[in-house]
């Protein structure tokens, strides 16, 4: 049986409003359309998290887009990285010759990003691009970066627009620090 979270949002420290990631997706999105100005791409997006950032992200390019996602497995536990990517759903359209940016929430360690892009380069894509919404790079073990990127974070554990913990928290419009005591209580 899955339990109510045992934080509510109301008890977390905001990190990002609901403005500020509007803002800057539509930003990305502008950034996007001028880089593949009368071009197509092709928005593969990460189960579960992504795809509120991808559905955003979508609607902020001016582009002929279409989507598809990946869905992987990278995590032992809930809060920490297993060091072992398994791909758990490939895409479902081909990738050969097209405008590919991956979306991603986001980049933490690089050992999904990096795992994916190479995926990604087997289909022999025309471009190869990486959208994430947040950077956190003290948690990096793998280098990469992204083409496109909403916010550089600190060390923290955050949930919210599309980022979980357990599940839980990803309908949240903003995004929030997930407080220590959260672990203790699952």
């Amino acid at each position: 049986m899955n339990q109510l979270p045992a934080v509510p949002a109301s008890r977390m420290k905001m990190l990002i409003t609901r403005e500020q990631i509007k803002r800057r997706v539509a930003e990305i999105g502008q950034e996007i359309t001028c880089a593949f100005a009368e071009q197509s791409v092709v928005l593969v997006g990460v189960l579960k998290g992504a795809t509120i950032f991808l559905s955003d992200l979508a609607r902020s390019i001016e582009l002929d887009a279409t989507f598809d996602f990946f869905g992987v497995s990278s995590y032992a536990d809930r809060v920490r990285q297993s060091g072992e990517v398994r791909l758990t759903k490939d895409v479902d359209t081909s990738l050969e010759g097209r405008n590919v940016i991956l979306v991603e929430d986001i980049l933490d360690t690089g050992l999904t990003m990096n795992y994916l892009k190479n995926v990604v380069m087997t289909h022999q894509p025309r471009s190869f691009r990486i959208a994430v919404l947040l950077d956190k790079p003290a948690h990096r073990i793998q280098p990469i970066d992204a083409d496109y990127l909403g916010f550089t974070i600190p060390d923290v554990f955050v949930v919210g627009y599309g980022l979980d913990y357990a599940e839980h928290y990803r309908n949240l419009q903003d995004i929030y620090i997930l407080p220590p005591e959260a672990f203790s209580s699952g």
